[in-house]
């Protein structure tokens, strides 16, 4: 979202799509001769077709005005999207996990949502884990409007806007968590997922609060991994939630990973709360 959303960790979640199943939308215009995937299909004739359509004629001539902002943006923004875990955040696993299983599923990919100053935000992490399950780096995948800038999310819930699928600011803060949703991966399973990822977000170049937002490009992933997925018309944390709750109990035997019990998101983000204030105490005292 935007810079400003890091200030509250206790605002509602944002509000998610009117879709959980994307389907493919095709443009000729040479600066769009991609695949969209966009979860509605105008059918209507006429003078109505017409006006129905409106919104996404403007929307490709805002993104054809905006396209060298957000490749500038996109590449500026591509060294946040992968960081390591200092030693000491990493999480500890209640319970401790059996010995030998991250020997087998080094690698790990969780399903997030956090806290905003608007509804929230649904996001994907992933990277490999140490021999006890901790996280020992996290690169982060989600969808949202291009740019810090609080502008083209409003506009975003009238018509299309560019989009960034890397990580906005304050998904690697784990004092804003709100849900989250863990499985482990083999090798394997985690190269077939992150390449997954890759083209999923290279194939989504906009964004619409409801139409296709964030809940829907996770939504997408998780389908891939062979995960049941609630109904889309939900907040981020209830969506994470409902992902976790379908899955957890009785795994299908399709699925990619095996899900994995973590720290609660409250015990996370008083965790992290603890270490902030330990850093600011620690700062202060170097420069008294």
């Amino acid at each position: 979202m935007f810079r400003r959303e890091r200030q509250s960790a206790d605002l509602d979640p944002r509000l998610t799509t009117l879709s959980s199943a994307p389907r493919l939308l095709r443009t000729t215009s040479p600066a769009f001769n991609m695949r969209w995937l966009f979860p509605v299909q105008f059918r209507t004739t006429g003078l109505c077709a017409i006006l129905r359509k409106a919104p996404v004629y403007a929307s490709i001539f805002f993104a054809m005005a905006v396209g060298l902002t957000v490749t500038n943006a996109s590449a500026q923004n591509a060294a946040r999207d992968e960081i390591a875990v200092p030693q000491s955040e990493t999480e500890t696993l209640a319970p401790a996990p059996k010995a030998g299983i991250h020997r087998t599923r080094p690698f790990y990919i969780e399903f997030r949502a956090r806290n905003a100053q608007s509804y929230g935000h649904t996001f994907l992490i992933h990277g490999r884990l140490d021999q006890r399950g901790n996280a020992l780096s996290k690169t982060v995948a989600g969808l949202h409007p291009f740019t810090e800038s609080p502008v083209p999310w409003m506009v975003g819930h009238l018509i299309l806007v560019p989009s960034e699928t890397g990580a906005s600011d304050g998904d690697v803060d784990d004092q804003y968590t709100i849900a989250r949703f863990r499985l482990a991966l083999s090798a394997e399973e985690y190269r077939r997922v992150t390449n997954f990822i890759r083209e999923l977000q290279a194939k989504s170049p906009v964004w619409h609060a409801v139409f296709y937002n964030c809940n829907a490009f996770v939504g997408v992933v998780a389908r891939f991994m062979g995960l049941q997925t609630p109904s889309s018309l939900q907040l981020p944390e209830s969506y994470i939630n409902g992902i976790r709750d379908l899955n957890k109990a009785m795994p299908n035997r399709a699925m990619i990973g095996l899900p994995m019990k973590v720290e609660s998101p409250e015990t996370l983000r008083r965790r992290a709360l603890k270490v902030n204030e330990k850093t600011k105490r620690i700062a202060v005292t170097a420069t008294d």
